[in-house]
């Protein structure tokens, strides 16, 4: 299993992170870690390490956009998980894949498998 992909959660509501995390376990990923806030992800972000990343669109009120702009500059892909309507994505970001809230074990497994085959 060491060659299995590892999977940053940038994710604010602890349940959803523990059940994403149980999710990346089932489909035989790993976790790099989770993101609770802007900062945090930003850090994780510039650290790298991982294949990709799942970042959800709102942080404690606060947008996840400097986020995406770190990751994108790294080439590292990424999808963006929202509970809204596309979460009004930012035009540089308008093309990269949405996974909708509430989330299910098979969205996560064809969004993280899109990304990862790109």
């Amino acid at each position: 299993m060491s060659d299995a992909k590892s999977i940053l959660i940038v994710e604010d509501e602890a349940m959803i992170g523990m059940m994403l995390e149980d999710y990346l376990d089932a489909l035989g990923y790993r976790l790099h870690a989770v993101a609770a806030t802007v900062d945090e992800a930003c850090a994780q972000a510039r650290q790298g390490g991982f294949d990709a990343a799942l970042l959800d669109c709102n942080l404690q009120g606060e947008k996840s956009w400097p986020v995406a702009d770190i990751l994108a500059q790294a080439d590292i892909p990424f999808v963006f998980a929202t509970g809204g309507m596309a979460d009004d994505l930012p035009p540089d970001h308008a093309d990269r894949p949405t996974l909708a809230k509430p989330f299910t074990i098979g969205a996560v497994e064809r969004a993280l498998g899109r990304i990862l085959a790109a």
